[in-house]
């Protein structure tokens, strides 16, 4: 994907938090109880209390509450990468008291035990065809699978929501085709959760 394209969606972003806030809308979400029920879905991908984690378009952060919340967080090591300046800015702001949580602007390059990603992949905006998001995504997806050690988890909006709710900035994946893309090219042990009530799915890779 183009600089050109990669800083309008930080400019998206960063906008959406400076006009929201802290809150759901900051991030593009509707609430955070669907937040949440993505976190639960995406950490399904976690099978021990002690790991390192990046956090692949992390926003301000929302996804440590979460870990401090349901896992014994002083045994994870936690990163969050995100491409929007004001995102980091404010993630960095928030958690700066803790001691095994790091924020990035500039994408890593060591490896983690766990690589998540949520909601990164949804806004597109109408000009890009889906060929080429799609291109994108699998792009990314390749660069979580290298950054991660024991697995991987990412969701996308699915093609099988209600049509009259669709929009056309936003990119609406088969869910189909990407458990096989996983499947043939990361890992035998893949998951594709498409019954938690929201108009997505979760794919989660273990390796």
């Amino acid at each position: 994907m183009s600089k050109e394209f990669l800083s309008r969606i930080e400019k998206y972003y960063s906008n959406k938090v400076r006009q929201h806030g802290e809150s759901p809308l900051g991030v593009d979400w509707n609430s955070l109880e669907s937040q949440y029920l993505r976190f639960e879905q995406l950490s399904k991908v976690i099978n021990e209390p002690e790991f390192s984690i990046l956090d692949f378009g992390c926003g301000f952060g929302e996804y440590v509450n979460y870990l401090k919340m349901t896992l014994s967080f002083n045994k994870i090591n936690y990163t969050g990468f995100d491409i929007s300046d004001e995102m980091v800015k404010r993630a960095s702001q928030k958690f700066r008291e803790e001691v095994n949580v790091n924020f990035l602007k500039i994408e890593p390059t060591q490896h983690f035990d766990y690589v998540t990603a949520s909601g990164i992949f949804n806004v597109k905006f109408e000009e890009v065809s889906n060929q080429v998001w799609k291109k994108y995504i699998l792009e990314t997806i390749g660069k979580m699978n290298n950054l991660s050690k024991k697995g991987f988890s990412f969701n996308c909006l699915t093609k099988y929501s209600d049509k009259e709710f669709m929009k056309d900035y936003l990119y609406y994946a088969d869910p189909l085709e990407f458990f096989d893309y996983c499947k043939k090219n990361f890992s035998r042990n893949i998951a594709l959760l498409h019954d938690y009530g929201l108009y997505e799915f979760t794919i989660i890779i273990r390796k």
